[in-house]
């Protein structure tokens, strides 16, 4: 069974942190589904991580080719509920049911702390995961560089 990794973004925007953790998941050999809810966003990110420093083989849902894709980016309507994925990466308050942390190796949970929307999510998250007896950690951005807090 997988822990879950939450991540306060407080300094930094998600395209900022995703390139690094989707490129350290596919290190270890994980296929990736990136699960956010808006899909113009998947559809920018999907163009940033093609524009960006190294190169992340990756595909947007819907494509012929999904069953296949290393990395995977989704939007909550076209999830396909981690199958597949050692790695789910949620994004935007994207729902993640403690069944999906079950068959992963990782779950990550990226919100933006500057949004109390998002803070209350990622709380709720919090909760869901961790009563249905996924391990998880707590990682902030605040002290300028990545600290794991709890």
């Amino acid at each position: 069974m997988g822990n879950a990794l939450f991540y306060h973004l407080t300094r930094s925007a998600a395209e900022q942190l995703l390139p690094g953790l989707i490129g350290k998941a596919r290190q270890a050999g994980w296929r990736v589904e990136l699960r956010g809810i808006d899909p113009a966003r998947m559809a920018r990110l999907d163009d940033l991580l093609w524009q960006g420093d190294g190169f992340l083989p990756h595909g947007l849902a819907g494509g012929p080719h999904d069953a296949v894709q290393p990395v995977l980016l989704t939007a909550a309507a076209d999830a396909r509920g981690g199958v597949g994925a050692d790695c789910l990466i949620a994004l935007d308050g994207a729902a993640v049911d403690p069944a999906e942390c079950a068959p992963a190796q990782r779950v990550c949970v990226v919100f933006d702390g500057n949004d109390p929307a998002a803070l209350d999510r990622a709380r709720g998250q919090w909760r869901s995961l961790t009563g249905a007896g996924i391990a998880a950690e707590y990682w902030s951005e605040a002290g300028g560089r990545w600290e794991r807090k709890a």
